[in-house]
C-alpha cells in the first residue's frame, strides 16, 4: 500500500526562465510532500523579451521532460499588478479553476516579494512552505551563461535531461536579448 503523503494538493508559483537546480530543488520537496503538484508558469503570456525569452509551452515541456507526470503544468498570465495580495487571490483562483479546490500548501523559495501574496487567504488554512535558498543560482544568472557561451557552467545548474536543448535555449536567450520591453511585472 502506498503511503499518504502530508498533503493533498501542493502548488508552485514561477517563471522558469530557465528552470534550474535551485527551481528543481523546490519542486523536488513539493513532489516529496504532496500527492499532487501544481506548477503554475508565470508571465505565461509573453516571450521573446529579454526578461521572458522562452514561450509558456517551451518552458512546460522542459518542466514536463524533468518530472514528468509527478506534476501537473499550467500557464498563468500576468495580471499588472504586482506582487500583492489581490495577485495571491488571483493565483488561488486559478488553482481552483483547474484542480476543483484550493491548495493545502504553497510551496516556493523564499523572497520577500512573495511573502505578502496570500495574505487575504489566511481563512483558508493554507499551509506555506519557505524552501531555503542552497543553491546560488538565478534564472538571471542561468540566462547569463547562455549569452557567455558557456555551456559547462549551464550544464552544472540544469538537470541532465535538457543538456541536449543548449543551443535551442541558447538561440532564443540571444535573439530576445535586446527586447526590454516588457509587459511582466
Amino acid at each position: 500500500m502506498k503511503k499518504k503523503k502530508p498533503y493533498g494538493l501542493g502548488i508552485l508559483v514561477g517563471r522558469f526562465q530557465t528552470l534550474h537546480s535551485g527551481h528543481e530543488m523546490i519542486i523536488d520537496k513539493a513532489c516529496e510532500l504532496c500527492d499532487e503538484v501544481g506548477i503554475f508558469v508565470g508571465s505565461s503570456q509573453e516571450s521573446g523579451t529579454n526578461k521572458n525569452p522562452f514561450s509558456y509551452e517551451l518552458r512546460r515541456d522542459i518542466l514536463e521532460t524533468v518530472f514528468g507526470n509527478r506534476v501537473k503544468v499550467f500557464p498563468l498570465p500576468d495580471l499588472g499588478i504586482g506582487n500583492v495580495p489581490a495577485w495571491g487571490d488571483y493565483v488561488l483562483e486559478n488553482v481552483k479553476k483547474r484542480f476543483g479546490k484550493y491548495p493545502d500548501i504553497l510551496i516556493s523559495g523564499k523572497e520577500s516579494r512573495r511573502i505578502d501574496w496570500f495574505d487575504n487567504a489566511k481563512e483558508l488554512a493554507i499551509s506555506e512552505l519557505y524552501v531555503p535558498k542552497s543553491i546560488d543560482i538565478s534564472a538571471s544568472g542561468m540566462r547569463e551563461m547562455f549569452l557567455k557561451d558557456d555551456r559547462e557552467k549551464w550544464k552544472g545548474y540544469v538537470n541532465p535531461a535538457i543538456h541536449e536543448r543548449y543551443d535551442e535555449l541558447r538561440e532564443i536567450v540571444l535573439s530576445s536579448h535586446d527586447n526590454l520591453d516588457t509587459d511582466s511585472i
